[in-house]
C-alpha cells in the first residue's frame, strides 16, 4: 500500500509541474443536480389514475405512481414493483395473488397497506370514467385483503392480468386524499413513485423531483426534471431549436423527423420500432351515418394509405392493414387482403347497396394539433373526392374532443394508440370488446368471444390463430379501418445522458434514465 501511495503522490507531482490541476482529473463527489427540461406535445388529461387513459397522462403515472407490478424496458414479462411478489393460484387463471412490500410509503409519509390497493381498483372501477382505464379489468370481480396479501378474483381467466396490473391503471393512491366516488380536483399527486410532483400547471408545465422515500424495482431515482407541454409540434420544435428544452419526445413536425441526422455532433437522436398506431374510428350506434357495415366497408375501399405515409408523415410512419401492428403475435394484414388498393367503384357499389342518398353528409373530428393537419386534409380529399361523402371536418381540443367522441358526437374520427403492455390483447378489448375505450358502440358477440379465448392461454403463443381471427372479423365489420404504425423517436442534446431509454416505444416514460453528462 505504501508503494501505490508513493505512485500516486509521484503522478500528482508530474501533473502539477506540467501545470494541469490534478482537481480537474480526479472524481468530484458533487453531482449536477439541475432539472433536465423534457418537451412534449402530448397533453395531461387529469393526474387522477382513475380519470385519465391517454399516452401524456400515462407518461407521468408512470413516475409518480407505483403498481404491484412493472416492466423493465424492453421487457415482455412484468416484475414486483410495489409488490414483493405475485402469481396465479392454481391453473385457473382466475386467482391472482400479490404480497404488498412492507416499507412504503406515499409521498405524503403515510404508510401504505393492503387495502389502499384494494381501494385504488375499487374506486377506478366506481368512478368508471369515460375517458378512463377500467376497460382494462372487465373480468374483475372481487378483491380481498388479509394482512399484507392482495388476492383479485377473476369472473373469467386472464393470462394477460399481470401485465395490466402493471400499467397506469394500477396505480396505487392514498384513499385520505382521493375520494371515494370521484375524481381528485387540483394539481396535487400522492403516490409512491420514483419522483414527486414538486408543480404542475394544465397544459404548461410540470416540476419532479426525485422521491427519497421511493422503495421498488428501481435501484437508483433520477435527477430533477421539469416537463413542459406544448401546442402542438410546431411548438415544440421552435422551443427545441432555441435551446429552451433538453429532451424531445412525442412529437417534432414529421418534416423535422424525416431530416434528424443521428450523426451529427450538436445531438442524439434514438429512432426505434414502435407499436403507436393510429386508427380511422367510426361511430356505429343505431341511427349513425356510418352504423351499416357496407357504407364503412365503403370507406375502406376509398382509403389510400400511400399519400398519408408519404405525404403528411414524409415516410416517419409505415402503413398499417391489421388491428395488430407489426411486431406482435397474431399479426396479420386483413385490410390489404380484403380492401387490396383504393377503388371507388366497388367504395360506390357498396354505398347503393347501402340504400344511402349521395353524397353521405359525415361529421369528421381530430385533435386541434398542428401535427394531425395534413393528415386530416388528406383523408378529407379522400373521401370527398369520387362524390361519395361530403365530409364536416372539426378540429377540437384535446379534452373536449375525449368527451366528444365519448357521447358519439362525432361518426368518424382518428385516434392514436400506444400499447398499454407487450402483448397483442392490448389491440383488443380496449379497442373492439365490448364497451371498449373508443365509445364508438360496437359490440359483436363473436368478437368478445374471441376476446375471451386468447386470454386463456400463459403460453402466448398459442393464441395467434384466435387473434388473426379476431381481425379478420375487424375487417369484416370494419368498426375502425388502421391506418399507420409508427417509429419512436427521442431527441436529446449531447450533455443529457440516458435518453435512449426514456422510452420503449410504449407509453411509459422512464425519467429515473435521465442525467447529466
Amino acid at each position: 500500500m505504501r508503494f501505490i501511495r508513493l505512485r500516486i503522490l509521484a503522478i500528482l507531482a508530474v501533473l502539477v509541474v506540467a501545470g494541469v490541476g490534478a482537481w480537474q482529473l480526479l472524481p468530484s463527489d458533487e453531482v449536477d443536480e439541475s432539472p433536465i427540461t423534457v418537451g412534449t406535445s402530448d397533453e395531461v388529461t387529469s393526474l387522477d389514475p382513475a380519470g385519465a387513459y391517454d399516452a401524456g397522462s400515462w407518461a407521468i403515472y408512470s413516475n409518480l405512481y407505483q403498481s404491484l407490478m412493472t416492466f423493465r424496458s424492453g421487457a415482455v414479462v412484468p416484475e414486483p414493483d410495489a409488490a414483493e411478489s405475485c402469481g396465479f393460484v392454481g391453473q385457473k387463471l382466475q386467482t391472482y395473488q400479490c404480497e404488498l412490500r412492507d416499507d412504503l410509503t406515499f409521498s405524503n409519509g403515510r404508510k401504505i397497506t393492503a387495502e389502499d390497493v384494494k381501494y385504488s381498483f375499487e374506486r377506478m372501477l366506481r368512478i368508471k370514467a369515460d375517458a378512463g382505464p377500467s376497460v382494462l379489468f372487465p373480468s374483475l370481480d372481487t378483491i380481498v385483503t388479509e394482512g399484507r396479501t392482495i388476492t383479485f378474483n377473476l369472473s373469467a381467466r386472464d393470462a394477460t392480468f399481470p401485465q395490466k396490473l402493471a400499467t397506469g391503471a394500477g396505480s396505487i393512491v392514498d384513499p385520505t386524499q382521493y375520494p371515494k366516488d370521484k375524481l381528485r380536483a387540483g394539481g396535487q399527486v400522492d403516490g409512491s413513485g420514483p419522483y414527486t410532483l414538486k408543480s404542475f400547471e394544465s397544459g404548461v408545465q410540470a416540476e419532479l423531483v426525485p422521491n427519497p422515500a421511493y422503495k421498488g424495482a428501481l435501484k437508483k431515482t433520477g435527477v430533477p426534471v421539469d416537463i413542459r407541454y406544448f401546442e402542438g409540434s410546431e411548438a415544440l420544435q421552435a422551443a427545441w431549436t432555441a435551446g429552451d428544452v433538453d429532451v424531445t419526445h412525442r412529437q417534432l413536425p414529421s418534416e423535422q423527423l424525416a431530416e434528424l441526422d443521428p450523426a451529427a455532433d450538436d445531438q442524439r437522436v434514438t429512432e426505434a420500432d414502435s407499436a403507436e398506431i393510429r386508427n380511422l374510428v367510426f361511430n356505429v350506434r343505431d341511427g349513425a351515418p356510418l352504423a351499416d357495415k357496407k357504407v364503412r366497408q365503403a370507406i375502406a375501399w376509398l382509403i389510400d394509405r400511400g399519400p398519408l405515409v408519404t405525404k403528411a408523415y414524409r415516410s416517419t410512419v409505415e402503413p398499417l392493414y391489421s388491428l395488430i401492428p407489426q411486431g406482435y403475435i397474431g399479426h396479420s394484414t386483413p385490410f390489404f387482403d380484403s380492401y387490396p388498393e383504393s377503388d371507388p367503384e366497388r367504395a360506390r357499389e357498396l354505398m347503393e347497396e347501402a340504400g344511402v342518398d349521395l353524397p353521405l353528409h359525415i361529421t369528421f373530428a381530430h385533435r386541434d394539433d398542428d401535427a394531425n393537419k395534413a393528415e386530416s386534409a388528406e383523408l378529407v380529399r379522400q373521401l370527398e373526392k369520387d362524390g361519395l361523402f361530403e365530409v364536416k371536418e372539426k378540429a377540437v381540443e384535446w379534452q373536449a374532443f375525449q368527451k366528444g367522441y365519448a357521447a358519439g358526437e362525432y361518426d368518424a374520427y382518428t385516434l392514436g394508440w400506444l400499447p398499454d403492455y407487450p402483448d397483442p390483447d392490448t389491440f383488443s378489448q380496449p379497442l373492439v370488446g365490448s364497451e371498449n375505450s373508443l365509445h364508438n358502440g360496437y359490440s359483436s358477440e363473436k368478437m368478445d368471444a374471441l376476446i375471451a379465448a386468447t386470454q386463456q392461454y400463459s403460453d402466448r403463443g398459442r393464441t395467434s390463430d384466435d387473434f388473426k381471427e379476431m381481425q379478420k372479423l375487424v375487417g369484416e365489420d370494419v368498426p375502425l379501418v388502421p391506418l399507420w404504425q409508427k417509429k419512436d423517436y427521442v431527441v436529446s442534446k449531447q450533455s443529457v445522458s440516458g435518453s435512449q431509454y426514456l422510452s420503449d416505444g410504449t407509453g411509459i416514460w422512464r425519467l429515473w434514465e435521465l442525467s447529466w453528462i
